[in-house]
């Protein structure tokens, strides 16, 4: 048992059992070296790395996910063993704190509820589209200076239905993205749920609200949970754009933020709590069987 030529050679019988193998199991990988199972993982694999080439910010459930579209059925146990051989990881990134000191609300926190122990929390939930929305403002550097993106989020879908991109995090970045956010979508009596920072309580974005026939929403101080929601959306970015490489001009992670929220988020990231769809095929899905 050893390459041809060797000087000294030890028979098979002595050398699985110094191993601890047995000499049926050595013959038989002899004359079969690569099982069946090895051809099914290095296909998994190699479908795997494919669908990440395509979309490096998926984790090992959204491959799962993707391998079943393909006809590949595999469990995530099964993908995360496979990428974890492949080194195939989504890439991850710490969420930079927000600065600043928030101001006194000038709306009630429609969104909180008292559980039967005390407890304030917050229901992201709704039944319909345009019911409830979630605001936020997020911010990256970039070799010109930061860039700024204020996105609106509606609690049915998870989808983002409206945002704005600019150099400045003035007022007018919330105003053009609640402006962008009602010509697409036309709500009535929208809850707008935001956190208490000065852009969300300036008398313009006050006058939008009420001159639309949306109703304003502000969470508590120091409170991260209660927009927990919208955090979640901007932690992806994070780590899915934000993070991905050093941008250079404001122009160029502008670009990649729209084509992220546009093609990726919005129209092919699958959701859990969305029964696995994206945000339009559950818009699409639902909205059409309750017209029906």
């Amino acid at each position: 048992m050893a390459a041809t030529g060797a000087r000294i050679r030890v028979p098979v019988a002595v050398a699985c059992r110094v191993l601890g193998l047995s000499t049926q199991g050595y013959y038989k990988w002899l004359k079969d070296p690569i099982s069946q199972r090895d051809w099914d993982d290095a296909h998994v694999i190699d479908a795997v790395l494919g669908i990440h080439e395509d979309d490096p910010s998926l984790g090992y459930r959204f491959l799962s996910d993707e391998l079943a579209d393909i006809g590949i059925l595999a469990s995530e146990n099964r993908v995360w063993r496979l990428c974890s051989i492949a080194g195939v990881f989504a890439s991850h990134a710490r969420k930079r704190a927000k600065a600043g000191k928030p101001g006194p609300p000038v709306h009630d926190d429609l969104l909180a509820v008292v559980d039967g122990q005390g407890r304030v929390r917050h229901e992201f939930t709704s039944s319909a589209p345009d019911l409830v929305w979630l605001t936020d403002i997020t911010e990256h550097r970039t070799g010109e200076g930061k860039l700024y993106l204020c996105a609106i989020k509606d609690c049915y879908s998870n989808k983002i239905v409206g945002y704005s991109i600019d150099s400045h995090m003035k007022s007018s970045l919330v105003e053009a993205a609640l402006r962008n956010a009602i010509a697409l979508r036309c709500p009535d009596g929208t809850i707008c749920h935001s956190d208490r920072g000065s852009q969300f309580r300036s008398k313009k974005v006050i006058r939008l609200l009420k001159n639309n026939g949306l109703k304003g929403s502000m969470g508590r101080v120091a409170a991260a949970g209660d927009n927990a929601a919208m955090e979640s959306f901007f932690s992806l970015l994070q780590k899915n754009v934000l993070d991905a490489k050093r941008w250079e001009t404001r122009e160029e992670l502008r670009l990649a933020i729209v084509v992220w929220i546009e093609t990726k988020y919005n129209r092919r990231r699958r959701q859990r709590a969305l029964g696995k769809l994206t945000p339009v095929q559950f818009e699409m899905i639902y909205t059409t069987a309750d017209a029906a």
